[in-house]
């Protein structure tokens, strides 16, 4: 059933869909992330900006890690299974962006390590606000190359290699790990999509 992000509606019938929706979730999380440690330096945190904080944060503990799940358990070792045969350009991208999620992950418990730690105090010092400004900035380029690869390149990839049985699998598996059922509709209205058009509305979403 559908997932339903603003005017983006989506189904598990169409993974490679969903996948891409999932990383304008990721955009707009880093986004919020950047926008209140430029703000506030690490200084005290006002409510909304505290809210803003603690979601994305969230956000990247809990729902982000099922989209990394999605591509390296349910796509890439479909497509795998095809590129060994035939096209091992395809092989070379998948292990660029598996490195990528590896080297994601470890910046993101970083950026857990500094947020928890400035919402638990209400301030960081700024030797850890430098460094937190510095690891966001350095995910935010990082997640310009590696989206745009997978959006542009890996998905249209995807389409061609796998037949529609091996995308609905692909599209169950997501949605089993979700712990979704098949008749259950997720929906986040249009309203409170508009709101998160200002980073520091951000609310949290599933991935």
């Amino acid at each position: 059933m559908p997932i339903q992000i603003g005017q983006v509606e989506s189904t598990f019938s169409d993974p490679l869909g969903l996948l891409s929706d999932c990383h304008r979730r990721i955009e707009r999380f880093l986004d919020t992330l950047l926008r209140v440690t430029e703000l506030r330096a690490g200084a005290a945190l006002n409510h909304d900006e505290r809210s803003a904080l603690e979601n994305a944060l969230n956000y990247f503990e809990h729902a982000a890690p099922n989209h990394t799940a999605d591509e390296e358990e349910s796509l890439f070792p479909r497509m795998m299974e095809h590129a060994a045969l035939s096209n091992p350009v395809a092989l070379a991208v998948i292990a660029e962006l598996e490195d990528g999620h590896e080297r994601a992950a470890a910046a993101h418990e970083d950026v857990d390590r500094l947020g928890r730690a400035w919402l638990r105090d209400n301030a960081l010092p700024p030797a850890d606000a430098a460094e937190l400004l510095k690891t966001l900035r350095e995910l935010k380029t990082f997640y310009q190359r590696h989206i745009a690869a997978e959006d542009n390149e890996l998905f249209p990839m995807a389409g061609r290699m796998l037949d529609a049985a091996e995308l609905a699998a692909v599209g169950a598996e997501m949605q089993a790990r979700r712990r979704i059922a098949p008749q259950q509709r997720i929906s986040f209205p249009a309203a409170r999509e508009a709101a998160s058009a200002d980073p520091l509305a951000a609310h949290s979403e599933a991935s």
